[in-house]
């Protein structure tokens, strides 16, 4: 099921043992652009402590009555690892968050969550994961942060990043929603961010190499909807990509 990153924020989080804050925003990496952490807002509960939740203790998303189900105890949450909160998410501390939690790496293989594309809680969490011989480039990103940047064509500039489609199969972001009003007044898109070309983080500029022409044909997103299969694809195909779901193996081991 699809929701927007902007739509989960402010559900409320359910842990085994009662309510403990609020989902206040998301780290993705951009790498796989795949959610790794929700941060909760808890409150009065943990003052001026940043807590992270990582998907694989969440259970379900309950879009009626607007929660996160999380298969942990406030026990468990409050002795869990905190990172300082002036500073970015180091791998020594993944590491040992994830150590915390017995729970396998997602940077221990070749899909987005190590040796599986879907959550699994099988795996050894004791390798680095290297690819062409070099180590993964581990960056995390916060969707507050990058919500807002600009758009760039392959000539010129074309909105700015208004929120996030969020797959909750395997937590990854498939989609940027983007606002083209200051070009094409009023109208939203839907880019993969698999079509990204490259970032310029410092600057918040996101760039694609597509001409504004092809973007202003395509299908138009409405604002609050989320994509149907065959919305999807007259997406995928106006700008001659193929479907993520193509060659995306198939795991029965699924815990979301």
């Amino acid at each position: 099921m699809f929701y927007r990153a902007k739509e989960i924020e402010g559900y409320k989080l359910s842990s085994l043992d009662g309510e403990f804050g609020k989902v206040k925003e998301f780290y993705f990496d951009d790498k796989f652009w795949t959610i790794r952490y929700l941060i909760a807002d808890t409150g009065n509960w943990l003052p001026g402590r940043q807590v992270l939740i990582s998907p694989y203790a969440v259970t379900g998303v309950n879009r009626i009555q607007e929660t996160v189900d999380v298969n942990l105890t406030k026990d468990k949450i409050e002795n869990s690892p905190s990172p300082e909160t002036d500073k970015p998410l180091s791998r020594q501390f993944e590491n040992y968050y994830y150590g915390y939690y017995a729970w396998p790496d997602y940077w221990g293989g070749p899909y987005s969550w190590g040796d599986y594309p879907y959550i699994s809680h099988d795996g050894d969490n004791s390798r680095d994961w290297t690819e062409n011989g070099q180590k993964f480039d581990h960056h995390l990103r916060s969707t507050r942060v990058v919500t807002g940047s600009h758009v760039e064509a392959s000539d010129g500039a074309i909105g700015h990043v208004e929120d996030f489609i969020i797959d909750d199969k395997t937590w990854a972001i498939r989609y940027l929603i983007v606002d083209t009003q200051n070009w094409l007044p009023g109208k939203r898109v839907l880019v993969s961010p698999q079509w990204i070309q490259t970032i310029d983080w410092a600057a918040s500029e996101v760039f694609f190499n597509v001409p504004r022409a092809t973007i202003k044909a395509a299908p138009e997103y409405l604002r609050g909807s989320f994509p149907t299969r065959d919305y999807e694809t007259a997406i995928h195909s106006h700008y001659k990509r193929q479907g993520y779901w193509a060659n995306e193996p198939i795991s029965p081991l699924v815990a979301v």
